[in-house]
């Protein structure tokens, strides 16, 4: 895909979109706040028990649903936009709706919606407004927008990367016997934001030692890190809105044989994994190139967990890294590699990196070394 026009992208991207839904047999998409949002109007709104809703349309310009309250971010927009505003009284909301939905035109036609975004507040507004009109998902024609990178996307994620390693090498130091989960996850917060991370991170970074290392998505505890641990540091920055996603694992005093092995598994599955991204291959085609590695060693069983998924404005998108995604790798798209091993109640090792797909080939966004290092 070609690059959009980056001095005001959104119009590009609008445009953009009424040829997808126009493809895709669509009369119009409906946002409420999200990453989506943001891409196609760049205007940032928190999903709160106020409803927000843009409509884009075939032929008009976005019409847009808000607080009267937020009205001001509509004054430097550089494209034009229909507002019906509402005030405190919910009693009156239906009404401005209804004003909206037939400045749309929605009728009795096919009307895409986010089915991962949309609540039933504004679903409620929507049908009370539009009886007659069809709302389906459009989960694929968001995607068929977002999934491919422009330059200045791209390096606004190479920089969240650069972000959070950094934020991690300053963090490293502070690993010491008797440290709790939460304590180093707060640390590694603070120097996220200490070197330049957004106000809003991507995800609460997972700190997980000894036994909860072995559960992927753990949450930060009091469990103090021990001799023997394994130590899994999942992370990641937010730069302009886009995200970064990281994981390495480490060894806290002498490491045992068998994680020592483990680790050097996972670490040949990743590097399988990132060899074997390139333009024209299907996305099943990674997740393949790094199970193999693992279920070769005999540990298949104990990689539960898809090889990665896609990253950008959100930390888990377009494409999935997983076995039956026929999807063909395009210049673009952005993804993560991550194998694991999880050993029940012991410990475990996940290793991930970030990965852009180019016309030549791959780019790994990530260069922090991968090895099960021994910190302690």
């Amino acid at each position: 895909m070609p690059d959009l026009p980056q001095h005001i992208p959104q119009i590009g991207r609008q445009a953009k979109l009424q040829h997808i839904l126009e493809s895709a047999g669509l009369d119009s998409l409906i946002l409420n706040p999200g990453p989506s949002l943001v891409y196609l109007t760049g205007l940032h709104f928190h999903l709160s028990e106020r409803p927000v809703l843009v409509f884009f349309t075939l032929t008009a310009p976005p019409i847009i649903v808000l607080p009267s309250l937020e009205q001001q971010k509509l004054k430097l927009l550089p494209y034009a936009i229909q507002a019906f505003a509402y005030g405190e009284d919910p009693s009156q909301w239906g009404k401005v709706f209804q004003s909206a939905v037939q400045a749309a035109k929605l009728g009795n036609g096919r009307n895409g919606v986010e089915p991962r975004q949309l609540r039933l507040l504004e679903y409620r507004l929507l049908t009370d407004a539009a009886p007659s009109a069809e709302f389906i998902s459009a989960q694929d024609s968001i995607s068929s927008l977002r999934m491919y990178k422009d330059s200045s996307e791209l390096s606004a994620m190479r920089k969240a990367v650069d972000i959070a390693q950094k934020a991690l090498i300053a963090t490293i130091p502070q690993v010491k016997i008797g440290l709790s989960e939460r304590e180093l996850a707060a640390e590694l917060t603070q120097q996220l934001f200490k070197s330049g991370c957004d106000p809003e991170l991507p995800f609460a970074p997972i700190v997980s030692s000894g036994p909860n290392s072995a559960n992927p998505h753990a949450v930060p505890s009091d469990r103090k890190l021990a001799p023997g641990d394994l130590l899994v540091i999942d992370w990641g920055a937010s730069y302009q809105g886009y995200f970064s996603d990281i994981t390495r694992t480490f060894a806290i005093g002498k490491i045992n044989p068998e994680y020592e092995r483990i680790g050097s598994i996972v670490l040949q599955a990743n590097t399988a994994g990132r060899e074997s991204a390139r333009l024209g291959i299907p996305a099943e085609a990674i997740d393949q190139a790094a199970r193999a590695v693992i279920e070769s060693a005999g540990y298949g069983k104990f990689f539960t967990h898809r090889t990665g998924h896609g990253l950008g404005m959100e930390s888990h998108e377009d494409p999935y890294i997983r076995a039956g995604n026929l999807l063909t790798l395009e210049p673009g798209m952005t993804f993560t590699i991550e194998p694991g091993i999880y050993l029940p109640r012991r410990n475990g090792v996940r290793i991930e990196d970030d990965v852009a797909i180019t016309d030549t080939g791959a780019e790994c966004l990530t260069s922090l070394p991968r090895e099960v290092k021994q910190l302690v």
